[in-house]
């Protein structure tokens, strides 16, 4: 609605990213309604973190299905429509995790450094067709649903975790506004002669990964 107030035509679609025939009904969908597809986002991920010999057949699925197979559904869809376009840009939403060890973070990391190397390939494979790909890696980024959990923090536990985050991240922890402020010059043609590139969102913490307290 607050787009739709600036004059812009908007329309919201639901899908389930994880399953390939809704996700090329959703596109052909969006198609339909716009004409052209300049700009995907994948953005979908969740995380089951555990010990490998503690991780069951569905824990490992569901992180699979929704973490990697939603980007390979998506780009699958797109890349046709973006290449008889002859342009586009592709981003993916990875995370620092894929880049920076953390114990019990296997398959979550897996997912994301699958996304950052598949990326780097697909760069080279489209960019005769002008399609550009793409990967931002976030560090800790504050949500709405993180306020929610903070604010249920005494003041004991709020130091505690305000601690825990500047010893490890420089900056102030990021806003969803600040990735997405990164997806926009990766949309625009700010970034036209970039592609096949990782970059960081993360406040620093990627500086620091050496400090054993992270």
């Amino acid at each position: 609605a607050e787009i739709a107030a600036l004059g812009v035509k908007v329309i919201a679609y639901t899908s389930n990213a994880a399953d390939f025939a809704d996700v090329h009904a959703t596109v052909e969908k969006v198609l339909a309604d716009f004409g052209r597809i300049d700009v995907l986002v994948n953005n979908a991920g969740i995380t089951r973190d555990g010990l490998m010999l503690r991780m069951d057949e569905a824990q490992w699925d569901a992180v699979i299905n929704v973490n990697l197979k939603s980007a390979y559904n998506f780009i699958h869809a797109v890349t046709p429509i973006m290449a008889k376009q002859r342009g586009g840009s592709i981003i993916n939403i990875s995370s620092i995790h894929s880049l920076m060890s953390q114990p019990t973070n296997m398959l979550y990391a897996g997912t994301k450094g699958a996304m950052n190397a598949a990326a780097r390939v697909m760069a080279l494979d489209y960019a005769k067709d002008n399609i550009r790909v793409n990967t931002i890696c976030p560090g800790v980024v504050i949500s709405d649903v993180m306020y929610d959990d903070m604010d249920k923090l005494d003041d004991a536990g709020k130091k505690q975790l305000d601690a825990a985050l500047h010893r490890c991240q420089p900056l102030e922890p990021g806003r969803m506004q600040d990735i997405a402020n990164t997806a926009l010059f990766f949309a625009s043609n700010m970034s036209a002669n970039i592609t096949g590139q990782t970059l960081l969102s993360d406040g620093g913490t990627s500086i620091k990964a050496h400090d054993m307290d992270c």
